[in-house]
């Protein structure tokens, strides 16, 4: 399991991130997550607000890489792993905690384990495998 710098919970927090995943048939799929947020030094989480093709692709095969970059700087980091779907518990209580400051209440709250975090860098550590 990898692990957070402060660098890349910066990033993620003062930064725009996407989801992307994959149904079964290998079609691909990303979009905004605008409440993904740190959970803790291996975990993402995020309100899973629409419960369409994302939370479909994860409900299938919980496969989900998340990015996030800045263009100020032209760094970022890409953050695979495997992504479940919570509709109770405690991180579906985190998700509810999280909507009540005027966001739409959660269908589910989504958390990735990352296993693997890679550079999203322009120039020649585009791509690069940061931790396994």
């Amino acid at each position: 399991m990898a692990k957070l710098t402060q660098a890349m919970k910066d990033m993620l927090t003062n930064n725009l991130a996407y989801i992307a995943t994959v149904d079964d048939d290998g079609n691909p799929d990303i979009g905004p997550k605008m409440s993904l947020r740190v959970l803790d030094d291996s975990h993402l989480i995020y309100n899973e607000m629409t419960a369409k093709q994302t939370m479909r692709n994860i409900a299938t095969n919980g496969k989900a890489i998340v990015a996030a970059a800045s263009l100020d700087n032209m760094k970022g980091f890409r953050f695979a792993g495997t992504a479940k779907l919570y509709t109770t518990g405690p991180y579906f209580d985190n998700a509810m905690e999280w909507a009540k400051v005027g966001h739409p209440a959660p269908k589910s709250a989504g958390v990735i384990t990352i296993d693997r975090i890679y550079t999203l860098d322009a120039g020649p550590l585009a791509g690069e495998l940061v931790q396994e």
